[in-house]
């Protein structure tokens, strides 16, 4: 009996150790999401207006021509992959990997922004295009951007059909879902075109609208993916701060179902030792 209480003291001890480390992971996971859901609320408002005003130029310019609207009918297609770095997060990185199972084609090129799910895209054979190691953590806009260079790149030689983002949106605190994102054939919303008298006023564009195009979709992709990015790394945070939450109160939980074993092995310890001083009495 004072063995098992021993381990129970010992058990104890080691989940209020496990508890202490969770929840401080949690305050600091809190603390990056709220400093980085402002970046990319920030960010995300920028891209959308980028995006509004590309719409608005096809929608209001029939003619308008570029070669970012062009498909060229290539079966193939270039996947920008985000996930972590770091576990503890989750299914975030898991669910990321089953969507790639699920929708792409392994012999494709793949460039993954990540660490975390890097070996189990090689051991499913996937196309890793990117000889290093991508760290999320690290990755610059700059990066970025030659990334996407490179996605550009392939589909204005014809090697792929198209480019896309496989990431996670952050739909709220509590909410993550792996979604993917077409960066090209850009894809223009018709119901952008404004109908309304007196809403729309004709713009000039100098040199004309398909070279106004050609300078501003870069841009825009460009912008789409680190926006992408930054509401990936968000959704990491949040998914991090959930998954600690839950081990923080699965400890509290456990340490006080614990505690009671522990009790009652120490209260029929004292009831065994009365009843052995009272039956020693009694002999005597």
């Amino acid at each position: 009996m004072a063995q098992s209480r021993q381990a129970l003291r010992s058990r104890i001890k080691s989940v209020n150790s496990t508890k202490k480390i969770t929840k401080a992971m949690e305050m600091i996971a809190n603390a990056k999401l709220l400093k980085q859901r402002k970046k990319m609320e920030a960010n995300r408002e920028y891209a959308q207006r980028l995006q509004d005003t590309v719409n608005d130029i096809v929608a209001n310019n029939q003619d308008v021509e570029s070669k970012y609207l062009v498909h060229n009918h290539n079966p193939h297609t270039m996947t920008i992959i985000f996930c972590s770095d770091l576990g503890l997060c989750g299914g975030y990185n898991q669910n990321v990997f089953k969507l790639a199972r699920e929708i792409l084609d392994p012999a494709d090129p793949v460039f993954l922004v990540g660490t975390a799910i890097h070996h189990q895209l090689k051991e499913a054979g996937f196309n890793i295009i990117n000889e290093e190691q991508v760290s999320s953590d690290k990755i610059s806009f700059a990066d970025l951007k030659k990334c996407v260079e490179d996605g550009v790149a392939r589909y204005q030689v014809g090697e792929v059909g198209k480019v896309q983002i496989l990431y996670t949106r952050f739909v709220n605190t509590m909410t993550f879902t792996p979604e993917l994102d077409v960066l090209l054939p850009c894809i223009i919303n018709p119901d952008q075109k404004k109908e309304k008298v007196g809403e729309h006023q004709e713009t000039l564009f100098e040199p004309d609208p398909s070279s106004i195009l050609d300078s501003l979709i870069p841009m825009m992709i460009t912008d789409v993916t680190y926006s992408d990015w930054m509401e990936s790394t968000t959704a990491e945070q949040g998914s991090r701060r959930v998954a600690m939450k839950a081990a923080s109160d699965n400890a509290d939980e456990l340490s006080t179902t614990l505690k009671l074993e522990y009790n009652k092995a120490r209260q029929a310890a004292i009831t065994q030792e009365i009843t052995e001083i009272v039956g020693g009495s009694s002999a005597v």
